[in-house]
């Protein structure tokens, strides 16, 4: 019975548009039992990626009503599964793998966990998850590097996802936590990853970092970009609740383009481009400021690798002698994102073959 649980919420998770492939070892199952009781798995599997009351859940489920909440904020509060108090009724739906349960369960676990998920994630998880399409983040340019004659979409400025909140959060980055459980990573600062929602006081009892104003997230922001990291947010144009600040060394995303050889990891919509008439050879783009390992020394300057450019603006902004600059992309050449998640979460099943439908 204890194998049959959790090989069924297994397969739950990989119908979602996330996936969760099946590792030959059964790596997946054992790093389940770690997370979840048998009870806890098999409530798992029951529940959508839609909000949802306890009652609802009974009722659709065919699960007694009496002490089901209690469970659910347990598991909440576990980080298996994302739940809202709404003051007059408590709502809660399923995660994927990633982004969700393997997050939440970094926060709260220590090197082994680590070790399991990092070993799973490199050698089964990332491979499908960055290759398949639509990308799951999107790269936002340093906003103030982008060219006065080129209008930037909304979706493309860290100013409009800030300006279209109410209320904020910022948590460590989970990525360089697991590194540096590891004895990994970088020493790039931390407490650099935000969450952001439309309505006000959304973070006032936030479990997994803390609530911050929107003068403090701009902050964030710009400490972000004087360390040299990639703003990265969900790859659709409306509904963005958070950003990323990311590094070459630990982000799953830009470790999928140094490491995996993907070059389309993350959507992005411009390119650097360099002088050469005005590049002083400095190395500072290339050696202090690029986490894709993009610009290269050639013949006494330093030129962009097109290929592998993500448009970030690192480069942009740090040049002495102002020989870099930020491009557009070819109109044949941008991926305009999904209105929103559920309609990126729809064409993620599409391009994987698989019906989610039991679970939306």
């Amino acid at each position: 019975m204890s194998d049959e649980v959790y090989s069924k919420l297994a397969k739950v998770l990989d119908a979602l548009p996330n996936g969760f492939p099946a590792a030959p070892d059964g790596l997946e199952i054992r790093i389940l039992k770690t997370i979840f009781t048998q009870e806890e798995a098999d409530l798992l599997s029951d529940l959508r990626l839609t909000f949802e009351t306890p009652a609802e859940i009974a009722q659709r489920s065919g699960r007694p009503l009496e002490g089901l909440e209690e469970k659910l904020l347990k598991m909440w509060e576990r980080g298996e599964l994302f739940g809202l108090d709404l003051e007059t009724v408590k709502v809660f739906k399923m995660m994927p793998w990633i982004f969700g349960i393997y997050e939440f369960q970094l926060k709260r676990r220590g090197r082994e966990f680590a070790e399991l998920a990092g070993e799973y994630n490199s050698r089964y998880y990332f491979p499908q998850f960055y290759r398949n399409k639509p990308q799951i983040m999107q790269v936002i340019p340093i906003e103030k590097v982008i060219p006065n004659r080129q209008e930037a979409l909304p979706y493309h400025k860290v100013s409009s996802i800030i300006e279209n909140g109410k209320s904020f959060a910022v948590a460590d980055c989970i990525c360089r936590k697991q590194h540096r459980l590891l004895d990994k990573g970088c020493t790039k600062p931390m407490e650099v990853c935000m969450n952001i929602a439309p309505v006000p006081g959304a973070f006032d009892h936030y479990r997994w970092g803390r609530s911050i104003t929107k003068e403090e997230a701009y902050e964030v922001l710009r400490k972000a970009e004087e360390a040299a990291l990639v703003h990265l947010t969900h790859n659709v144009e409306q509904g963005h609740f958070f950003i990323c600040n990311c590094c070459g060394c630990c982000c799953g995303v830009l470790r999928a383009i140094n490491e995996l050889g993907i070059p389309d990891a993350s959507n992005s919509h411009f390119f650097a481009q360099v002088d050469p008439d005005k590049c002083v050879s400095c190395g500072t783009c290339a050696n202090e400021r690029c986490q894709v390992r993009a610009i290269e020394e050639d013949g006494g300057a330093y030129r962009v690798i097109r290929e592998r450019c993500i448009g970030c603006g690192l480069c942009v902004g740090t040049c002495p002698s102002e020989a870099i600059g930020l491009v557009r992309k070819r109109r044949e050449e941008i991926v305009t994102p999904p209105q929103d998640e559920n309609a990126w979460l729809e064409e993620r099943a599409r391009q994987r073959g698989v019906d989610y439908s039991a679970y939306r």
